[in-house]
């Protein structure tokens, strides 16, 4: 069995960059992208702040254009899921199935989900109302009324971020209090463009083809009622896709993958993460990108490292 320079696991931002820094490279990567290609930017409609793009990109297109500039340098790209690793050692082994692949040196790039409410609605209208990135899509909504789901930080930080663009944001928590600190409580509290909906939960988004309003549920009375608003923003956490890598590399407290200092080195030699996987601070498709590109650099440098 031949043993690559590089298998990159994962195609979001971060993975398909650093398969076209490794390419360049002549590292021929090798990149198990997944059953579900792309990453997050394939659910995202217009994407506005992505440098080189004056006039927007549509974030599948976007992703393709990455795939296709990575393929151009010999990237292989292997569309399904990684089921099982083996980390430790020279040799690391990735496994497919029952098919093994081998490498020198791995990427993870396995991003991050979103937790979703779990409505086939909201699933229906993800990317035409219903977004989870204030900041990529709040200048969409600009003199809307759109509604925050959520009670922690994150929930407070996008709805006042929305406050923006929006005439009003109704924040929608299923308790009687929220979860975030003081001084972001204080800060919403403090903001006339913020209303405060407690002890409810959307059960459904309403809409065909955009969103036209939500259906609410009272967690106490179960009193249903709805709200007249043009987008939905669910800010409800998030959840590392760490899960092949428990046990074997370290995680923060979250769940998602930490790194030595300021690279993109795992605990393990020879393996390294970029992109959201192992950042829950800037979570945006142009730092992923970077950390893909930093993270090729280094699996360039570890190799070099190896044969001298």
């Amino acid at each position: 069995m031949s043993v690559r320079e590089v298998i990159i696991i994962g195609s979001g931002p971060s993975g398909l960059t650093a398969a076209i820094y490794t390419a360049r490279a002549n590292l021929m990567p090798l990149v198990i992208e997944g059953a579900a290609a792309g990453g997050q930017l394939m659910t995202t409609t217009e994407v506005e702040n992505y440098p080189g793009f004056a006039d927007g990109i549509m974030g599948p297109e976007l992703m393709d254009q990455f795939r296709k500039q990575a393929a151009r340098f010999d990237a292989e790209f292997i569309t399904d899921d990684v089921t099982r690793v083996e980390l430790d050692g020279d040799i690391k082994r990735v496994f497919v199935g029952e098919t093994e692949y081998q490498a020198k040196t791995i990427i993870i790039s396995t991003e991050k989900k979103k937790k979703m409410i779990g409505l086939e609605s909201e699933q229906k209208l993800l990317g035409y109302g219903v977004s989870t990135c204030a900041t990529c899509d709040g200048f969409f909504y600009s003199g809307h009324n759109i509604a925050v789901v959520g009670g922690g930080d994150s929930a407070l930080e996008e709805a006042l971020f929305l406050t923006r663009f929006a005439d009003s944001v109704t924040l929608i928590h299923r308790r009687d209090e929220l979860r975030a600190s003081k001084i972001m409580q204080d800060r919403a509290r403090n903001n006339e463009k913020i209303i405060f909906r407690y002890n409810e939960e959307v059960i459904e988004v309403l809409g065909d083809t955009k969103v036209s309003g939500l259906k609410l549920r009272n967690t106490v009375s179960g009193e249903e009622s709805l709200l007249d608003v043009t987008g939905l923003f669910v800010a409800i956490g998030h959840t590392p896709n760490t899960s092949l890598f428990e046990g074997v590399l370290d995680t923060d407290e979250m769940g998602y993958l930490e790194t030595q200092g300021k690279s993109t080195a795992t605990n393990i030699p020879g393996v390294f993460a970029a992109g959201d996987v192992a950042d829950h601070v800037y979570r945006q498709a142009i730092t992923a990108a970077g950390t893909g590109a930093m993270a090729a650099i280094e699996a360039e440098r570890y190799i070099e490292a190896l044969e001298s």
